[in-house]
């Protein structure tokens, strides 16, 4: 079943951790030490900086309560901006999937949330697959039956990951940053874009190598962890080129943002160039499950009707998959 992309948006909130609020907090990290090893110099968070200075985000279970932003507030602001870039009213709208590394409830899902704040009365479920959540996303609604009535489906991908960062643990202080990416998507109607391929899967015997425990801190197998994202990326892109088979069309590359170091390490070992690659991981963090469509979404207004897109993410599970978008016109 074909399935269209219409448009992206994305969010990322105003507070900032530069790389010299993380040298303040004494922890062990400078400026130097961070770009070396992951190429980061400021990420977003929603909780409020004099909190992290003052308690290190010790007890997560306070930082649900002092964060400027929930996740659906996040989603929200992204959802916007894809709907408005669609061009479509929010009555269109058939469905809302939402996607996670860390839900502010178990229940009610966090779609049910988000449906909630942009005032939307239809069906609304998660499919949470950590840092691959819109790969899982397209790849479910790449097997679903369209609604005719209501064409158009919205993906949702909030992210507040800083709050289950103890900032004690520079490993981990140093990666994370919070946002929100969005998608207008349709298996009936054209859209400026249309997603060719799509991928999935996962090696649930590594389901210990990256975890955030319900309200504690994020914990991961820095090393593991590594050598299986780059691997794993390497293997999804030459699967979304052979999918693509012979074409003279640009192959651009938006990986997982985990790190720049990890990215540059892919490039390297797939031959794309600098200009072919894109990413935000610099500024903003890692943000999970929506980094990826954060970036597409960065550059929504550039892409043309000449370009193809190759998407390829990693988490927690361990999972891996991707998708192909190849661009019909300017925006």
């Amino acid at each position: 079943m074909g399935l269209h992309l219409h448009s992206v948006g994305h969010f990322h909130p105003e507070l900032e951790i530069t790389n010299r609020f993380l040298e303040d907090l004494d922890i062990g990290t400078d400026d130097a030490w961070i770009q070396g090893r992951v190429g980061i110099r400021s990420r977003r968070t929603v909780l409020p900086l004099d909190y992290i200075r003052k308690t290190r985000n010790r007890e997560p279970r306070a930082a649900l309560e002092v964060a400027v932003y929930s996740n659906a507030q996040l989603a929200r602001r992204a959802a916007e901006m894809a709907l408005a870039r669609a061009g479509i009213e929010r009555d269109a709208v058939g469905m809302v999937i939402a996607g996670s590394s860390a839900t502010d409830t178990a229940a009610p899902a966090e779609a049910c949330n988000v449906a909630s704040a942009l005032g939307l009365r239809v069906p609304a479920f998660d499919v949470n697959s950590a840092c691959t959540s819109w790969f899982a996303q397209l790849h479910l609604l790449s097997c679903m039956q369209p609604d005719p009535a209501r064409p158009f489906v919205l993906l949702v991908l909030p992210e507040g990951l800083t709050r289950t960062v103890n900032y004690d643990d520079r490993s981990a202080a140093v990666l994370w940053g919070d946002g929100a990416g969005a998608a207008v998507v349709s298996t009936v109607e054209p859209g400026r874009a249309q997603i060719l391929f799509t991928s999935l899967a996962s090696d649930p015997a590594g389901c210990d190598k990256v975890r955030v425990p319900r309200l504690g801190h994020f914990e991961q197998n820095g090393r593991a962890v590594q050598a299986f994202a780059i691997r794993r990326s390497l293997q999804v892109l030459d699967g979304l080129r052979r999918a693509r088979g012979a074409c003279d069309r640009p192959l651009h590359f938006i990986g997982h943002q985990a790190n720049l170091r990890m990215l540059e390490a892919v490039c390297r070992e797939a031959g794309i160039g600098p200009e072919f690659h894109h990413t935000n991981v610099t500024e903003y963090g890692n943000t999970g499950a929506a980094s990826v469509a954060s970036v597409l979404s960065m550059h929504w207004e550039k892409w043309t009707g000449e370009q193809d897109v190759a998407l390829a993410g990693v988490g927690a599970g361990l999972t891996w998959g991707g998708c192909l978008v190849r661009f019909k016109g300017p925006a």
